[in-house]
């Protein structure tokens, strides 16, 4: 199969990329600088240089390949503060694909998040939260909506609901909390820190991006998850005493003085499942769990990761 992917050379994207390789499809990569297309020369991929606000690069790529994983998406403008762009960016790139793969009955997997979509209890594929406008995480659940439509169009849709994702090098979120825990002094956690969160492994995702791709049903929702959830107060007991820090509760009027745009999400309990997925197609992440990723020490080394190997991350 002729897989085109867009953040080919992102977090998820390139442990993908050998994933389809070695399952014996061949990679087209969407590529929007020297460096990720050399990056994606040496992996093996056919490289396509634009983004995607080529929309006529899409489209002509989309109709060429036998199906099409949409990871990217503009996370350097959305981390800036223009969420609401990033998101409108990527809902007219998943209405280009859809147009295009409209009535050939080829594959199109898009990647989601999980964050918000039952805050409280253990989140199924099955629940979508109440949209509240277009804006932030709610922006991408519509989205989400509009690729699953084109199933009734003759498009085999699917999305990928992603947590955390975590692995060595993970450029994201945990490189964030520990920053703010080495900035403050302190590792926190809002209240009594048993809010839960969801992850996965980037390699466990990376397999079901190509299951979903290989044989996901028509309008699946399937949630990458190997990790219900895990406590944040556990989350950051493991960063205090990696960093030397003491661990304390910070109080939810006070964290967003304390966590700046990371409060809100923090303060969630976000626990989901993904007892169908694996059930629909036989997923069974095998990697290394979060606690024990966490606990080898190669979240606190230093280094960084530049906006476009994080873009196609996903996630929350």
């Amino acid at each position: 199969m002729r897989v085109l992917v867009t953040g080919a050379s992102g977090w998820c994207g390139s442990a993908l990329v050998p994933e389809l390789i070695e399952a014996g499809h061949e990679v087209v990569g969407l590529a929007r600088s020297d460096a990720s297309a050399a990056a994606l020369d040496a992996a093996g991929v056919r490289v396509v240089r634009g983004d995607l606000d080529d929309l006529g690069t899409l489209r002509r790529e989309a109709e060429a390949a036998d199906g099409v994983i949409h990871l990217a998406f503009k996370h350097d403008i959305a981390f800036s503060g223009d969420y609401q762009g990033a998101a409108d960016a990527d809902r007219v790139a998943v209405e280009t694909f859809g147009e295009a793969l409209a009535g050939s009955g080829r594959p199109f997997v898009i990647a989601s998040g999980v964050g918000g979509i039952a805050p409280g209890r253990v989140a199924t594929e099955a629940d979508w939260p109440v949209e509240q406008g277009n804006g932030g995480v709610h922006g991408r659940i519509a989205t989400a909506r509009v690729a699953l439509g084109y199933a009734s169009r003759g498009v085999r849709s699917s999305v990928v609901r992603l947590p955390i994702v975590h692995g060595e090098g993970d450029p994201g979120f945990l490189a964030v909390l520990i920053g703010i825990a080495r900035e403050k002094g302190v590792s926190g956690y809002i209240g009594d820190g048993t809010q839960r969160w969801p992850f996965v492994h980037r390699d466990d995702a990376a397999s079901l991006f190509r299951l979903a791709v290989e044989k996901a049903p028509a309008g699946s929702v399937l949630h990458a998850i190997a990790d219900e959830g895990v406590a944040l107060r556990e989350v950051a007991e493991v960063i205090g005493r990696h960093l030397g820090v003491p661990v304390v509760a910070v109080r939810p009027e006070d964290a967003a003085g304390h966590f700046g745009w990371l409060a809100g999400f923090l303060g969630t309990d976000g626990a989901a499942s993904s007892a169908v997925t694996r059930e629909m197609l036989g997923w069974r992440p095998t990697q290394i769990g979060f606690i024990d990723d966490l606990e080898k020490g190669h979240y606190f080394a230093s280094g960084g990761a530049d906006d476009e190997a994080a873009a196609g991350g996903g996630g929350q």
